[in-house]
């Protein structure tokens, strides 16, 4: 045998083609393989820009005596968690039906029909950090493997019978969603709040911004200003905090600590998506000028390093460069003396730079003892001293970027581009996002309305999951809101129909992976958030659009069913369940803006312009030039332009406002509404 990655288009997986370890892309072949040797399996999952992942790669995968343990004892694959997410959510949860903690790398133990019977996380090489070295856990479980199979067969039973449960209907009393419950929710989300440091939870803290969005849009139905206070607080932490790049713009993944100093430094298409969509929510009512310039910054950002090879997006930026986390984005004391010179007091100050330095011996930029904006002409100075510094860090060995393209991801930040593009009355940023939306769907990465999963080098690979057509529906109903392009809306509704086809579980919701798609152990299905949003929870939001803009019947019996076979979790464990309970919201009261009118007459303009001073999560925009088309029991059936101007109707379940024809009488409505 020898490894077998090279042929391999995953950056991840080509930056192991060169281990001694005898490495196998995951595969029928690889399985069988297994069988015939009677060895166990150790399957490695993880992705290009883990740190954790690259110290394991250095301690043991580079280092030829534990290779030749690994190679003698077991068949060894490695996964791309972003590559293959079926595969890795499959694994993760088993390792959580262990009890043990999830994350990156993955290191699980599979026999040969790749069922699971052991596993972790991160192995030292040696025994430390209080876990066992790796090379003692090869040789251990290898010996249990061998010679006490009622062990593994118990494990394996066990692991087994608990996947399939956790990946069908629950059975039990399924509580009754409606609006009272969110509220009670909402208040349970808010009581996990830090509200010393911002975000949500203790230390390592995620953005969590589907649970941040749910405590907004509970501030918005009960007006509860400690909910807006917790979320403006942790955007405003995270955004002065070192997880933010403050000088070359963007989030990183999380912060290891609860003050939001040090992050790994990875920074992830999907964190930056969700964040910038969020911003946009918030700064829609309270105008924070910090939340604009992060949302420009890190647009900025994106157009400049993450555009890839056929228009869309990539995937991440590594946390590492030349070995190293972090090294690309630290500072020393002398360095920051050397670029801005007698500036570099004042400076070090503000951003919070340290002699001794404050992460490591080096320095993380971050403003968290001054997160507030100073007078102008500092704040003028201070980005006239950031732009030398973002020059003179040019110089450095960039961190490698993951230039693929995935499908999923891309929808999620089409959306918040499009959003941001259209709030903002950046044309360009729209007209960004539908380039990335094209560039999915050419390239190769749909066929027959099948969307693909992933891109690079000119191949599509890997059937689109769940995820993909979710957020690539969200996308296109998005842009058709913007633009009002039919095309958009055909896209979504093909794209539903191909769920319904191939997705569609008869006990309801909705399976992760396609009826034709490659067998795995067990076909998942759920409703949580993970480091994405969960896509039966961010397809309710498209079916409820579809129904708002259609009139379809269909679709909304769809996300009842899905809303049905989801909330029986409700009573055991409502915390991963944001995006679910925050798309019910959209789908039982959605806020349907109705013009009539031409979507380019200054007067519909006019109209539009006056949305964008109010946070409105669940708002719905349909602008036609008339209502014939409607369905018969649309609340705005029949209504009319109001002497003969564009007129706009807000409506909300079967009831429509009065007729609005001039930005202050429709402000004036949109004000009452929020008393």
């Amino acid at each position: 045998m020898k490894n077998a990655l090279g042929t391999e288009t995953s950056p991840y997986l080509l930056q192991h083609k060169d281990n001694p370890v005898h490495w196998q892309p995951w595969g029928p072949e690889t399985l069988e393989l297994a069988k015939k040797q009677g060895k166990p399996i150790l399957l490695s999952v993880g992705y290009a820009a883990c740190h954790w992942c690259h110290v394991m790669a250095h301690e043991s995968f580079e280092d030829p005596q534990t290779a030749a343990i690994m190679n003698d004892l077991f068949i060894n694959i490695k996964v791309d968690r972003e590559e293959r997410p079926d595969i890795d959510q499959i694994y993760q949860t088993s390792l959580a039906l262990l009890g043990e903690q999830g994350g990156w790398p993955l290191t699980m133990f599979l026999n040969a029909k790749g069922e699971p019977f052991w596993g972790g996380t991160y192995f030292p090489k040696e025994n430390s950090y209080g876990r066992p070295g790796f090379s003692n856990v090869l040789e251990t479980v290898s010996d249990i493997f061998k010679n006490e199979p009622e062990k593994v067969t118990k494990n394996r039973d066990i692991l087994s019978a608990a996947l399939k449960k956790h990946n069908s209907t629950t059975e039990g009393d399924r509580p009754k969603l409606s609006i009272e419950v969110l509220d009670r929710i909402v208040d349970r989300y808010a009581d996990e709040a830090d509200l010393e440091y911002g975000g949500i939870g203790s230390a390592p803290k995620f953005p969590q911004t589907y649970v941040l969005e749910n405590l907004w849009r509970g501030y918005i139905r009960t007006g509860k200003e400690n909910l807006a206070e917790i979320v403006v607080k942790a955007l405003t932490q995270m955004s002065q905090g070192g997880i933010y790049d403050h000088l070359g713009g963007g989030y990183s993944r999380y912060s290891t600590d609860a003050l939001w100093l040090a992050p790994h430094f990875e920074k992830m298409l999907y964190d930056n998506a969700l964040i910038i969509d969020l911003l946009v929510l918030v700064h829609a009512e309270n105008k924070t000028e910090l939340f604009k310039d992060r949302v420009y910054q890190t647009i900025d950002w994106l157009l400049r390093e993450m555009i890839a090879e056929n228009g869309a997006f990539s995937a991440t930026i590594d946390a590492d460069s030349e070995g190293v986390e972090g090294k690309f984005y630290v500072w020393s004391e002398s360095e920051l003396k050397e670029v801005l010179g007698d500036q570099a007091a004042q400076f070090s100050e503000i951003y919070g730079a340290e002699e001794e330095g404050n992460w490591e011996g080096s320095n993380i930029l971050h403003r968290l003892n001054y997160a507030t904006s100073l007078d102008d002409d500092t704040e003028e100075a201070l980005t006239a001293l950031r732009e030398k510094l973002f020059e003179a860090r040019k110089k450095r060995i960039h961190p490698e970027l993951d230039t693929k393209v995935l499908t999923d991801w891309n929808g999620l930040m089409i959306t918040s581009l499009a959003k941001a593009g259209q709030y903002f009355s950046e044309v360009h940023w729209v007209e960004r996002a539908e380039n990335a939306f094209s560039a999915i769907t050419t390239h190769s990465m749909e066929e027959d309305g099948r969307l693909y999963h992933s891109y690079r080098n000119g191949e599509a690979k890997h059937t689109g999951i769940l995820d993909d057509y979710a957020n690539m529906s969200r996308a296109a109903l998005t842009l058709h809101e913007i633009t009002g392009r039919g095309f958009y809306l055909e896209r979504a509704t093909t794209w539903v129909q191909i769920l319904n086809d191939h997705f569609w579980d008869e006990t309801g919701g909705y399976f992760y992976t396609a009826d034709d798609a490659e067998a795995l152990i067990v076909r998942s299905k759920n409703a949580f958030d993970n480091a994405v949003p969960a896509g039966n929870g961010t397809i309710l939001e498209v079916l409820a659009k579809i129904h708002y803009l259609t009139g379809d019947r269909d679709v909304f019996e769809k996300a009842t069913d899905i809303i049905k076979a989801f909330s029986v979790e409700l009573g055991r464990n409502f915390f991963p369940l944001a995006t679910f309970l925050n798309n019910f919201e959209t789908l039982v009261g959605g806020l349907q803006v109705m013009i009539i009118g031409g979507r380019e007459e200054a007067e519909t303009l006019d109209l539009l312009s006056v949305l964008n001073e109010f946070s409105l999560p669940t708002k719905v925009i349909n602008i036609l030039p008339d209502t014939e088309n409607l369905p018969f029991d649309h609340p705005a059936n029949s209504k009319t332009r109001k002497n003969g101007k564009p007129t706009v109707y807000i409506c909300t379940g079967s009831v429509c406002s009065e007729p609005a024809n001039s930005p202050m009488e429709l402000r004036k409505q949109l004000e009452n509404r929020a008393e």
